[in-house]
């Protein structure tokens, strides 16, 4: 089978290239998986015996992803479970990317301070450059900017999980999944990868095929500027949603006077501040967004929460706000103090991007 376009990503490296150790079969390739490595440093892949097409490994100082390129960008490499007698896995038309991090929220509670990245809470700087690689996987192979799947949180994405495809589904997807969607496979990750956020952003600056969303993200964000100014108490073990009493600046108009929520029907990117001096060295504090529906007037969706460690003296920490909330939601903050006693949050700042849907 012919290879059509380029086979290498422009600025990988090939320096752990298996594709002369371990040959695949040539295809077209017209599917992303995405994987996490559920590690902070580039795998050795047996040696290339499980390796895919690529690994993108985060350089947290340079706030860019190195690309390691192992096998063709058209050619079957060897990430997947591919059972005999079954439907083909490796083989048909999929290239994979592994991404160094992990889904897990037990690994990253565990790892801490170490730099790494948690897939449902991406930084910027990464969702561009894999937006980066969708946009050249589309316009020089085809791909289609688009992903019909649900990415469900680690651990519940694991084994059956209601979201992986049957052979049948498999056979005849195109564009974007996880190793969560595969056929034959048990595998979890990428956990709550933000598909949608990395796909808008790389429809952004170019035209989409039909299968790709109908409506491109604007080139051109809203910009959000909120704030908390009035102190807050916590009491222990509750959760509780951040009002923000402050409106700095709200282009679209999608935040209440003195309102919870700050977005509804738009693709998000920005961050919360927030202080406290109120946090023991080594209490916790937990932060995580959660969507409103409209129709029903309560919480239906929670995301995996940030935790943010107490320091000596001021407690100062930042949240990522990234994500896709729907035309019938509303996305806003909740905050948690565990430890004993009430903790008063002195003050939050969300400055975000908007982009409509």
């Amino acid at each position: 089978m012919t290879r059509t376009g380029p086979q290498r990503y422009p600025g990988a490296s090939t320096a752990y290239w298996y594709g002369s150790k371990y040959p695949g079969s040539a295809m077209e390739s017209n599917v992303v998986v995405w994987h996490t490595t559920e590690g902070t440093s580039l795998p050795t892949y047996g040696g290339g015996g499980s390796a895919p097409n690529f690994t993108a490994k985060p350089d947290f100082s340079a706030q860019r992803l190195v690309w390691y390129q192992h096998f063709d960008f058209d050619e079957s490499s060897r990430a997947l479970v591919n059972k005999s007698g079954g439907v083909e896995t490796n083989t048909l038309n999929a290239v994979q990317v592994e991404i160094v991090g992990t889904c897990d929220p037990a690994a990253h509670k565990k790892w801490g301070s170490t730099p790494h990245l948690y897939s449902p809470e991406l930084p910027d700087w990464v969702i561009r450059d894999l937006a980066a690689f969708a946009r050249w996987a589309h316009e020089q192979h085809g791909v289609p900017l688009s992903s019909d799947v649900t990415f469900k949180p680690y651990p519940s994405s694991y084994g059956a999980n209601g979201v992986r495809m049957s052979n049948t589904a498999w056979s005849n997807f195109r564009g974007h999944c996880g190793h969560q969607h595969v056929a034959e496979n048990a595998h979890g990750d990428p956990g709550a990868f933000p598909m949608q956020a990395i796909l808008a952003r790389a429809a952004g600056t170019t035209t989409a095929p039909d299968t790709a969303p109908t409506k491109e993200a604007d080139p051109m964000p809203a910009y959000t500027s909120l704030g908390m100014t009035e102190p807050m108490t916590l009491q222990p073990d509750t959760w509780k949603t951040i009002a923000f009493d402050t409106e700095w600046v709200d282009d679209l108009k999608q935040h209440y006077d003195g309102g919870q929520t700050f977005a509804t029907g738009a693709h998000y990117n920005g961050v919360l501040y927030v202080y406290t001096d109120d946090l023991d060295r080594g209490d916790e504090l937990q932060i995580r967004l959660v969507e409103d529906s409209i129709a029903e007037g309560r919480t239906v969706k929670a995301c995996p929460p940030t935790e943010v460690i107490g320091s000596s003296g001021g407690t100062y920490s930042y949240v990522p706000a990234v994500g896709v909330v729907g035309k019938d939601r509303r996305v806003k903050f909740q905050v948690a103090r565990y430890g004993t006693g009430p903790l008063v949050l002195k003050r939050a700042e969300l400055k975000a991007h908007l982009w409509l849907l």
